[in-house]
C-alpha cells in the first residue's frame, strides 16, 4: 500500500464530488491529530510535523481549490510526496506568524538563513533540520521566507534514543530568534510511528 510506502500516488487521490462528501470530516479528524504534531517554538514559530495523512489531505485541498484535475496532479504529488516522512527521518513545516504585516515583513527581513539554525536535541545528541531543496528560502538581501520545509535525518541511535524519551528539544538558535521547546510525550509518541517502516 501506499501509505506503508511512504508515497501518495493517483490511486489515492478521491475524485472531487467524493472529497466534496467527506472534506469537513477529515480537516476536523485531521485538526485533532495535527494538535499532536505541532510544536510552538517561542512567540511567532511553529513547527508542524507532516506524515502521509497531512500530505496527502494538502494534495486533496489544493486539487480542489484550483480544480486543475489530472493536468495538476503530477505537480502536486511531486511536490507533496517529498515531505512524507522515509522511516529514518522526520520532516516538518516551519510557519513563522506575525498578523500585522509591517512587523512580519521587519522579523523576517532580520531572519536570512534561519532554515540553518534548526534542529532537535536528544539528550546531548543533536540532528540539525536540512531544508528542501524546491527554492531558495533566504533571498540575497537577507530576508527569509514566513514557511520552510525540514527535514531531520537521524541515525538508528537517534532514533533509539528518541524512542525511549527524556529530554527532547527542538531549537531554533539564529542570532535574531534563539528559542528553544519541549517535545512533550504525547507529540514525541505521535512521532513514533513516522519511523516505522
Amino acid at each position: 500500500m501506499p501509505r506503508e510506502n511512504r508515497t501518495i500516488t493517483e490511486a489515492d487521490i478521491l475524485p472531487l464530488s467524493e472529497w466534496a462528501k467527506v472534506r469537513v470530516a477529515h480537516r476536523k479528524a485531521l485538526s485533532e491529530r495535527k494538535k499532536r504534531r505541532r510544536v510552538a517554538i517561542g512567540p511567532h514559530a511553529t513547527l508542524l510535523f507532516e506524515n502521509w495523512d497531512t500530505m496527502w489531505y494538502q494534495v486533496q485541498e489544493m486539487l480542489w481549490i484550483e480544480k486543475g484535475g489530472a493536468d495538476q496532479l503530477p505537480d502536486e504529488l511531486s511536490a507533496y510526496n517529498p515531505m512524507i516522512p522515509n522511516g529514518s527521518d522526520l520532516t516538518a513545516t516551519l510557519m513563522f506568524g506575525i498578523s500585522d504585516e509591517a512587523k512580519r515583513r521587519a522579523f523576517l527581513a532580520e531572519l536570512g538563513g534561519v532554515e540553518d539554525h534548526i534542529s532537535i536535541s536528544i539528550g546531548g545528541d543533536r540532528v540539525k533540520a536540512v531544508a528542501e531543496e524546491d527554492l531558495e528560502r533566504t533571498t540575497a538581501d537577507g530576508k527569509t521566507s514566513s514557511v520552510h520545509f525540514l527535514h531531520f535525518p537521524f541515525s538508528a541511535e537517534q532514533i533509539a534514543a528518541f524512542k525511549r524519551g527524556g529530554d527532547i528539544l527542538v531549537r531554533i538558535d539564529h542570532p535574531r530568534y534563539g528559542h528553544a521547546a519541549i517535545i512533550g510525550d504525547e507529540v514525541r509518541a505521535e512521532l513514533e510511528s513516522d519511523f516505522s517502516r
